[in-house]
């Protein structure tokens, strides 16, 4: 198991069209402090799909450099090439991360049986664990139960994150996958229900900019306080719709800039909200107790 609990989906700072590494380091010291679980990295909430191999990269290997093993490091170096995903994966591994977070192939849309040797060649790639990301209304492919539960057999493939929305779905993968094998909430609004099924936590979105509450909605989970955890989710969960008002990860990085994190522009083909979205997220952030122009302290 790579982590049990709430890992954040890292946004990243930019400044100047360039990676700012000093806001970077804030928010890893921010997120220790805070208790989150696990930091990913270069995500589709880091806008990895926008960034150079160099730049990515260089994000993983800073990321680990900083964090210097106080808790999990997990890469994203999924592509649609499995050659490609093979290099930054081999490339994540010599940097130190405690492991892999890889999508399924996305625009050319593999089969089912191609989606099997997707993984299975990444992984023999690699000495270190991996979990399965799969987002369909991202990809246009889901990954079937039925398919989960070949890709789980491989050995360093410990987890999947399951985004489908389909909870139906979440229930026949923990039914037929292999004892031990890691399910996590790919969806904010759904941690709960799927660690009801088994799941062991969540990489989230939300917790960028609340790590304690998304943190703690597991912890009191696992503590047997089912209703601490069941009132934070619904207490969250009117932040979390505004948070994904428009594609991910436009809203949140806008809240994090809104709140002082000061994490800069984000890449075209993404563009800042419409004003109408912002002044929705305006008021979720305000009703959830936020200060605007506040700080990360």
């Amino acid at each position: 198991m790579l982590f049990k609990g709430s890992g954040v989906a890292l946004v990243t700072p930019f400044k100047d069209g360039n990676i700012d590494f000093n806001k970077l380091e804030e928010i890893i010291e921010y997120h220790i402090k805070e208790k989150t679980d696990a930091l990913i990295v270069c995500g589709t909430t880091g806008e990895a799909s926008t960034m150079t191999d160099e730049e990515q990269l260089a994000t993983i290997k800073f990321v680990v450099k900083k964090t210097n093993k106080r808790i999990p490091i997990i890469a994203g170096t999924g592509s649609n090439s499995t050659t490609h995903s093979i290099h930054l994966s081999k490339k994540a591994e010599e940097y130190g991360v405690d492991g892999l977070l890889v999508i399924t192939p996305y625009y050319n849309k593999a089969t089912q049986k191609g989606l099997i040797a997707h993984f299975e060649a990444i992984a023999n790639s690699v000495n270190i664990p991996i979990i399965v990301y799969n987002v369909p209304g991202r990809t246009g492919v889901n990954i079937n139960p039925s398919t989960l539960a070949q890709i789980a057999k491989i050995e360093n493939i410990v987890a999947v994150k399951e985004a489908s929305g389909d909870i139906s779905q979440v229930a026949e993968m923990a039914r037929v996958c292999p004892e031990g094998f890691g399910i996590y909430s790919g969806n904010d609004d759904m941690i709960l229900p799927l660690l009801s099924l088994g799941g062991i936590g969540v990489i989230s979105v939300v917790a960028n900019i609340c790590p304690k509450d998304t943190h703690d909605l597991v912890a009191k989970y696992f503590d047997g306080d089912i209703e601490g955890s069941r009132k934070l989710q619904l207490d969250m969960k009117s932040l979390i719709d505004a948070l994904f008002i428009e594609v991910n990860p436009i809203p949140i990085k806008t809240a994090m800039n809104l709140l002082g994190f000061e994490m800069g522009t984000l890449r075209l083909p993404l563009v800042e909200m419409s004003s109408d979205n912002l002044e929705v997220l305006k008021k979720e952030l305000i009703n959830y107790g936020f200060k605007l122009g506040g700080s990360n302290d």
